[in-house]
């Protein structure tokens, strides 16, 4: 039985204008994956699990929102949208305006985006665009072109898009009965981190479900958040998350505060590392998924969080598909052997 597309699952408490028509890939509904091997790992003495957003249509959390922000674009009569990515805005755009029969345009921070995302955005039909410049100087440009021709936004600086992604803090809720006590996430352009703070609080309001406080992880090469000021040229592998000047700084900083929780910022090492403990649990996300385990790591063993007894959910939001790069490239040599039942034997007993 097919799924209810997810603006009309949610369609009660979604904002969003009368004319928006359903533009679905079936989006959203990802699991809540526990993950109680990483849980004893870490000593934290709490249940932990990962909102595995990678399992999205397009292998990303994007689609939450796109789904909305397409669909209310072909309902006002758009015939094109336009978007500045560091890839995965770049592929969801692209689906989702294919699906509507909408023409995309993509801007792309030249030589910045793993391969696996511009692969996504191309075969989905978009006219893709380098810009010899950063993700902000895109998106700049990109503001500029949506004001000035009939092209509609899809960047996270359109409402209708935090009112997609706002659905996964429902759907994490309805899972565990409750809000988890930590929610734990990646911040680059800062839409998510404020959509699920927008999510918690609607439906605390009407239910009851309690809060979380926010662990927002920005990479320490690209983290404008927590050093007060803009990066004017952001450099990690986390290339999801690689933005000098947030569209939404100032309103996840709010959501942040008013949790209880704080954004925070993790190193290259320690996000692959943390890339490695998920593949180790059998979860494979890209680089910048790993930085809100990557950031819960660092706080546990400072003893600046405590969850004891309490739940605590990380979202993972890009597969690893999307940057199979960072793995491939650090790979020693795959042994080559004879088709030779003794040479296999051989080989194993060595290790």
């Amino acid at each position: 039985m097919t799924a209810k597309p997810l603006l009309e699952r949610y369609q009660a408490l979604l904002d969003m204008p009368a004319h928006t028509r359903s533009v679905s890939l079936q989006e959203g509904g990802t699991p809540l994956l526990p993950l109680p091997r990483l849980a004893e790992e870490l000593g934290g003495g709490f249940e932990l699990y990962a909102k595995v957003e990678g399992l999205n249509p397009t292998g990303s959390f994007k689609d939450r929102g796109m789904t909305a922000a397409v669909g209310e674009a072909l309902g006002r009569g758009a015939k094109a949208v336009i978007c500045a990515s560091t890839g995965n805005t770049a592929a969801s755009a692209a689906a989702y305006a294919a699906r509507a029969g909408l023409r995309c345009i993509v801007l792309i921070p030249e030589g910045k985006v793993a391969a696996g995302k511009l692969a996504g955005a191309l075969a989905y039909g978009a006219q893709v665009i380098q810009v010899s410049g950063s993700f902000d100087q895109a998106l700049d440009l990109v503001v500029q072109l949506s004001q000035r021709q009939p092209v509609a936004l899809v960047n996270s600086l359109n409402p209708h898009r935090l009112q997609g992604q706002k659905t996964a803090a429902f759907e994490i809720i309805e899972d565990l009965g409750r809000a988890p006590d930590w929610l734990c996430l990646p911040v680059g352009n800062a839409g998510n981190i404020s959509a699920y703070w927008m999510g918690f609080r609607q439906y605390d309001q009407l239910h009851g479900s309690g809060l979380p406080r926010l662990l927002g992880v920005q990479a320490a090469g690209a983290a404008p958040l927590v050093h007060g000021a803009p990066v004017a040229q952001p450099e990690t592998v986390a290339t999801a998350i690689r933005i000098g000047a947030p569209a939404r700084g100032e309103q996840a900083l709010k959501a942040a505060e008013e949790s209880g929780g704080r954004i925070i910022a993790a190193g290259d090492e320690e996000i692959l590392a943390a890339q490695r403990r998920l593949a180790g649990e059998g979860l494979w996300v890209e680089p910048a998924s790993a930085a809100g385990p990557a950031g819960l790591a660092a706080e546990v063993a400072a003893g600046r969080l405590d969850a004891q007894g309490g739940r605590v959910v990380l979202v993972c939001t890009g597969h690893g598909l999307k940057d199979p790069d960072i793995i491939t490239g650090t790979l020693p040599p795959t042994p080559v052997i004879p088709a030779e039942f003794a040479a296999l034997e051989a080989l194993l007993a060595e290790e």
